[in-house]
């Protein structure tokens, strides 16, 4: 199977995606949401939390997983190739969300005003400006990171289209254009924002093109298998989906919202 990890429901954007593009694949699911989320905590903290999804969904016999999670991808995926699986998993592969994301971007071109929305944990890394600058060392492009704190709780929390959370994205974007006016493009770098990409729009100048990550990590998931064949070949292609999480608190209704049907979820421990 195809592991998919997340710190809590926001893998579902990416999870609904790839299985609308892959159907055929055998996919585990899992979701740490009894810490969820991971965007506001330290460094440390989001590898080792990592590194015990990871871990659970090896042992459950997935030879590849993808941290559908930029704020894991950012701060820990990098770190776990190169320490963790040549000694530990020597066989296994991970992924991440944003080196996909910034190749897409890279393909498309024509962008000198981008904007990134994102968690602290993520904007900290910096992972995006380091994986634009491989990509595209010789093109100008104006990358301007905003912060939103406090915003993938509220999805968390299913107060998505509430006041509070319509006050926080204008204020938001506010503090993009200020930085950038000449914004073209956003991203959305955290797989939470897709349940309020219509916020992001409303509040932007008509013409700036919003990008979530579902499609796109879809696609150049199914472009790696292609290229790995001996990873593809690994990987039950009969449609089994399951999922787990690590708390059971109110997991399927809100977890609809993000995949946009009911599942069913298992809960499971995870151990340090």
């Amino acid at each position: 199977m195809l592991g998919i990890f997340d710190s809590g429901f926001g893998g579902l954007t990416i999870l609904r995606e790839i299985h609308r593009r892959l159907p055929h694949l055998s996919t585990l699911y899992l979701g740490d949401n009894a810490r969820a989320p991971y965007g506001d905590r330290g460094q440390e903290e989001i590898f080792q939390f990592a590194l015990e999804g990871l871990s659970f969904l090896y042992a459950q016999g997935c030879p590849l997983v993808v941290f559908a999670c930029n704020t894991v991808s950012a701060q820990a995926l990098r770190r776990i190739q190169q320490t963790i699986l040549p000694s530990r998993f020597p066989d296994h592969r991970v992924l991440g969300v944003t080196h996909p994301t910034v190749e897409y971007l890279a393909d498309q071109g024509h962008t000198h005003h981008l904007g990134i929305f994102a968690t602290q944990a993520t904007v900290a890394s910096n992972a995006y400006a380091l994986e634009l600058h491989k990509l595209l060392p010789e093109q100008s492009v104006t990358l301007t990171q905003v912060a939103c704190p406090g915003l993938a709780n509220l999805i968390e929390e299913g107060k998505e289209q509430t006041e509070e959370t319509k006050q926080r994205v204008r204020y938001f974007v506010s503090e993009m254009l200020t930085r950038d006016p000449k914004m073209e493009r956003i991203l959305l770098a955290c797989t939470h924002y897709p349940l309020i990409k219509n916020l992001f729009e409303e509040s932007l100048p008509v013409g700036v093109r919003v990008l979530t990550q579902g499609e796109v990590v879809a696609q150049k998931l199914e472009e790696y298998l292609t290229r790995h064949p001996e990873i593809a070949s690994r990987l039950d292609q009969n449609g089994a989906r399951k999922y787990c999480t690590t708390s059971s608190a109110g997991i399927s209704e809100l977890a609809t919202r993000f995949y946009g049907s009911k599942i069913k979820f298992e809960q499971v421990s995870l151990k340090p």
